[in-house]
């Protein structure tokens, strides 16, 4: 049974409310994470826990669970000079490092003769997140 300390290996499929796929471990190597840890959303965390190996569950995260609804203050224009040229153009995604040195995904919302406007929101703030997982192994 699933539970804090728990090595937990899970097979997912990630998508939106209108049913877009954005990620899948389907392909690849389940997703390995220690339970009770920090190393996946923590409503997703709640859900999985008390699940035993071979179990499925279907699950909804609203953007509260997830990655927080859009906050208008994340998004910013910037000098057109401070955008790498070949990133210059709308829906380009970039990353940015804060003083810490953490990475931050940004996107370009839109290019106006005055600046670039990017947006610091996660990528997936203000989705719903609807989840397929398979427990594969405990240990």
């Amino acid at each position: 049974m699933i539970q804090d300390g728990s090595k937990v290996t899970i097979e997912y499929t990630l998508k939106l409310g209108d049913g877009q796929v954005v990620d899948t471990s389907e392909g690849r190597e389940p997703l390995v994470y220690q339970h009770g840890a920090g190393q996946i959303l923590p409503a997703l965390e709640d859900e999985l826990a008390g699940l035993s190996e071979g179990s499925e569950k279907e699950l909804t995260l609203t953007p509260e669970q997830g990655y927080g609804p859009v906050n208008d203050d994340l998004v910013q224009t910037v000098d057109v000079e401070q955008i790498p040229e070949p990133a210059r153009h709308e829906g380009a995604q970039l990353v940015s490092r804060d003083a810490q040195g953490n990475e931050r995904p940004l996107s370009v919302r839109e290019v106006r003769e005055d600046g670039i406007v990017l947006d610091l929101n996660h990528p997936l703030a203000g989705e719903s997140l609807h989840f397929d997982v398979k427990v594969v192994a405990i240990e």
